[in-house]
C-alpha cells in the first residue's frame, strides 16, 4: 500500500499571503496597459465590467444565476488544498458578483449595499487580485454546477477588468512581452532556437544513425508544428518525439521562430492579447505556405487554438482541413493509416498512468487520442480513478498563469488531490501532453516525496517509434 500523503499545514487566511508579483511599467506599457492606477480607476473598472457584460452574454447570466448552493465547493483543488473558504469557486466568483450586484442591478443602484452588493473599494480590489490569481481556470467546478455556471469565465472577466486599470501579474505580462518581442514565451532568440534544434538533431543521429531533422522556418511544408517553447529546452524528449513522428510518417514539417509558442497567455489577461498572440500562428502559417497547423503538447494552447483561432483570426480556409490539429490527433491518424510502426517493448519497465490536462479534456474534447497512443506504446498502462479523469480531472494546480515561483505554496496545496490520485494508480510514470503540467508534476513529486517521473505522450511515442531509413 502506498504511504499516505503528508498533511499540508494550513493557517486560516494563509492563502491571502500567496500573492502573485505585480507587473510594473516595464511589462504593462508594451501591452498597452496603464502603468499606474488611474485616478478614476473605479469608474474605469466598472466601465470595463459593463463592456464585458455586453460582449459576453453568458457573463451576466453566470453572475445572476448562482444560488450559492455550494455544489462546487469541494470540487476545487485550491479549496481542498488550502482550506481557505474564499478559494471555494462560489466565494471567489462572489467577489465579482458582489460588485456586479451593487453597480449593475436595479436593487443595487437604488438601495446600495442593502441590495446585496458591495462597492469596488481598494480592499475589494486587493481581494480580487489575490483570489482571482489563485484560480487556474480549470473549469472543474463548472462540471458539477447545477446551474451550469462557468466560473473560469468569471475569473477571466475579473482579470481583464484588473488589467484595464494596470493591475496584472508580472509572470503573465512578462511572458506576453517576450512573445511579441521574440516569438515565444521563454524569450529564445532565433539563433538559439536553431542551435537547439541542431543539437537535438545530433542527439537523434547518435541514437539512431539516421538524419532526423527539426526544420526551422521552412517554406512549403505540409505541417507547421507549434510547440510550447519549453519543449525545446525543458522537455527535449518531447521535441525529439515530434521529430521522430514526422520523420517516420514521411510528412514534411517545420517550426517557426515567429510563432514558436503554442501557449497563449492572453487567455489569462484579456481578449486583445488572446487575439494578438493567436494571430502570430495564423500569420506564420500563411507566410510559410503550410497546409496544416499542428499544436504541440500544451493544454491551454489547445483551448486557445481549437476554440478561438477561427473566430479570432479566421477564416482558416487555406488549411486542409480548415482547423488546427493536435499532435495527438495527428499521431493517431498516422497510426491508423499505418504510416508509423511502434514497438511498446521500448517502454518496458515503466508503469504509466495518464493525466488529462484540463484544457485538453474538459475544454478541448481531446480525451481518447492520448490514451489510444499510450495503449499502443506502453504495455503497462493504467488509469487513475474514474472520478478524477476525463471531464472530471483535477487540475495539476499550476494552470491559468499560476506557474510562478511566488505561488509555489498554493500550487503545491492545489496539487494534493492530483498527487493522491496518482499514488492510488500505483504508477511510477505519469504521461501528460502539457508543458505546464509537466513542470508542476515534477515540482509536486519532489514536494510530496513521491519517487516518480513525468513525461510527455510524445516522449513515450518517440521511444517506441520504429525508425527506418
Amino acid at each position: 500500500m502506498k504511504p499516505a500523503l503528508p498533511p499540508v499545514p494550513f493557517t486560516p487566511g494563509a492563502s491571502a499571503a500567496n500573492r502573485a508579483h505585480r507587473a510594473g511599467a516595464k511589462f504593462l506599457a508594451p501591452l498597452g496597459l496603464p502603468v499606474d492606477l488611474p485616478p478614476d480607476w473605479q469608474a474605469s473598472a466598472l466601465r470595463k465590467l459593463d463592456e464585458l457584460c455586453q460582449q459576453n452574454r453568458a457573463l451576466p447570466l453566470y453572475l445572476d444565476s448562482c444560488v450559492r448552493c455550494g455544489a462546487c465547493a469541494d470540487k476545487c483543488q485550491f479549496f481542498l488544498g488550502t482550506g481557505d473558504p474564499k478559494n471555494m469557486p462560489v466565494a471567489r466568483a462572489g467577489l465579482l458578483r458582489d460588485v456586479y450586484r451593487r453597480h449593475r442591478t436595479m436593487g443595487g443602484r437604488i438601495v446600495g449595499a442593502l441590495g446585496g452588493g458591495e462597492a469596488l473599494t481598494e480592499q475589494k480590489l486587493e481581494e480580487w487580485y489575490v483570489y482571482f490569481h489563485q484560480c487556474s481556470e480549470c473549469r472543474r467546478c463548472a462540471v458539477f454546477c447545477p446551474q451550469g455556471i462557468d466560473t473560469a469565465e468569471i475569473t477571466r472577466a475579473a482579470r481583464e477588468i484588473m488589467g484595464s486599470i494596470g493591475v496584472a501579474t508580472k509572470y503573465v505580462t512578462e511572458v506576453l512581452k517576450k512573445v511579441h518581442e521574440v516569438g515565444n514565451n521563454m524569450g529564445i532568440p532565433e539563433a538559439a532556437w536553431r542551435d537547439s534544434c541542431e543539437f537535438l538533431e545530433e542527439e537523434m543521429k547518435e541514437e539512431t544513425g539516421i538524419d532526423i531533422r527539426i526544420p526551422v522556418n521552412g517554406e512549403g511544408a505540409e505541417v507547421l508544428l507549434v510547440p510550447p517553447s519549453a519543449d525545446l529546452f525543458a522537455n527535449p524528449d518531447t521535441m525529439i518525439g515530434y521529430a521522430k513522428l514526422f520523420h517516420a510518417a514521411g510528412v514534411s514539417w517545420t517550426t517557426s521562430t515567429y510563432a514558436g509558442e503554442a501557449g497563449n497567455f492572453g487567455l489569462f489577461l484579456n481578449h486583445e492579447q488572446l487575439k494578438l498572440v493567436n494571430r502570430r500562428i495564423v500569420d506564420a502559417a500563411r507566410r510559410l505556405g503550410v497546409r496544416r497547423i499542428v499544436m504541440g503538447e500544451c493544454g491551454h494552447a489547445w483551448r486557445a487554438a481549437q476554440a478561438f483561432m477561427d473566430t479570432l483570426n479566421g477564416p482558416l480556409d487555406f488549411l486542409d482541413p480548415p482547423r488546427p490539429e493536435h499532435i495527438c490527433e495527428f499521431a493517431v491518424r498516422m497510426m491508423e493509416e499505418r504510416r508509423i510502426e511502434v514497438d511498446p517493448a521500448a517502454n518496458d519497465g515503466r508503469k504509466v498512468t495518464y493525466h488529462d490536462p484540463c484544457n485538453l479534456a474538459r475544454a478541448g474534447g481531446l480525451v481518447e487520442e492520448p490514451r489510444q497512443i499510450l495503449r499502443a506504446v506502453v504495455r503497462d498502462f493504467r488509469e487513475m480513478a474514474a472520478d478524477t479523469t476525463r471531464g472530471r480531472t483535477f487540475c495539476c494546480g499550476a494552470g491559468g498563469g499560476m506557474l510562478a515561483d511566488e505561488l509555489m505554496d498554493v500550487r503545491m496545496k492545489g496539487a494534493k488531490p492530483r498527487m493522491a490520485a496518482f499514488q492510488a494508480s500505483g504508477a511510477d510514470h505519469v504521461a501528460t501532453p502539457c508543458a505546464i503540467c509537466k513542470a508542476q508534476f515534477a515540482a509536486a513529486f519532489q514536494y510530496y516525496k513521491i519517487d516518480a517521473q513525468v513525461v510527455g505522450v510524445m516522449d513515450l511515442l518517440g521511444r517506441a517509434i520504429v525508425i527506418r531509413n
